[in-house]
């Protein structure tokens, strides 16, 4: 599958579909360090920039899909709420000219829950209204990352489209007894409704290792080896807040830390003291591999890239996981 990829990133995408055989042909991303991550990793696919200059890209880019989350700050509960009247809102619009310039079959695009309510849910039905005008099919779910193996509370909107046929966009986002009108038998925790999501229930895949773990391995990956005030951070448990704890060995479907924000630092407490989450965490957090945007920096070594682009980078960013989720189930309804 060659695919494209706008509002990158540090691209999310790539690292959950490279292991699966997917190629990129090209990214668009304008902010500096995130395209220097981009250069960083993939040196060889080039980063057009500015999606809104789609009109000069080149015509003869063969793609079957196009991904992309653009910026959600006109749809996020937290925001102005000014919907399609904020220039940054629109981009979902310039997303589908980019779709309609390369035709690719699939398309899949993600934002924040907001989408849903933003202007009475108007701005996100003239998406929809403007997706169905290209030719594509299309269904939508919203996914919470902490159900695919990451220690964190992240619910996201996934629309997922298909040229032509609406049935195989809902195929991948929903199961086969569910599409039948037959549901599957209720449970008694949310959390096992949750894990209906994933094919491999209460797993994750992990990048470095190209191997899927369960949630108990994902969440003894959040520690490590930091030491700072005498804390052994190897073997002392973190907890994520007063309220949503998470303790070395606990579920992740139990207690996680809320969604990474890119304004903000996270923090955790060991015992009695206080202190931040590492970048590395933070990676791990969104499913990506150690040090994944410990790069040269602005004249600097790799070793002394700062934190403060690094959390930004993690904070915007899509989680690996549920986007290999969602690859995984696009390549299975390829082959039925």
């Amino acid at each position: 599958m060659r695919y494209a990829s706008v509002c990158s990133g540090v691209e999310a995408p790539t690292v959950a579909w490279h292991p699966i055989g997917w190629e990129p042909v090209f990214f668009s991303e304008i902010e500096k360090f995130p395209s220097a991550v981009l250069q960083h990793h993939y040196p060889h696919v080039p980063n057009y920039g500015d999606m809104t200059n789609y009109k000069e890209w080149p015509d003869d880019q063969s793609i079957s899909l196009l991904v992309g989350g653009t910026p959600c700050q006109s749809f996020s509960v937290a925001g102005l709420r000014k919907g399609l009247a904020d220039p940054r809102g629109n981009l979902m619009l310039t997303f589908l000219a980019v779709a309609k310039k390369y035709n690719p079959q699939w398309i899949v695009w993600e934002n924040v829950p907001g989408v849903l309510s933003s202007n009475e849910g108007r701005d996100f039905g003239a998406f929809l209204s403007a997706l169905g005008e290209c030719g594509y099919g299309f269904a939508y779910r919203v996914l919470d990352a902490q159900y695919f193996g990451v220690a964190q509370r992240r619910r996201r909107v996934f629309v997922v489209g298909y040229l032509g046929d609406w049935r195989r966009a809902a195929a991948v986002l929903f199961e086969r007894e569910s599409l039948s009108g037959h549901p599957a038998p209720s449970r008694q925790t949310r959390e096992e409704i949750a894990k209906c999501l994933t094919s491999r229930v209460g797993s994750a895949y992990d990048a470095q290792t190209e191997q899927f773990v369960t949630d108990q391995e994902r969440v003894n990956t959040i520690t490590a080896s930091y030491g700072t005030g005498g804390v052994d951070y190897e073997t002392k448990p973190l907890v994520f807040g007063a309220q949503n704890s998470l303790s070395q060995g606990d579920s992740v479907s139990e207690h996680v830390t809320p969604t990474l924000d890119k304004s903000k630092t996270p923090a955790v407490m060991s015992e009695l003291a206080v202190r931040r989450l590492t970048p590395i965490e933070c990676e791990r957090l969104q499913g990506f591999p150690d040090n994944y945007t410990q790069i040269p920096w602005r004249n600097k070594d790799a070793e002394d890239c700062p934190d403060g682009p690094r959390y930004k980078a993690m904070g915007n960013s899509m989680a690996v996981p549920v986007m290999r989720w969602i690859g995984e189930r696009i390549d299975l309804v390829r082959t039925l």
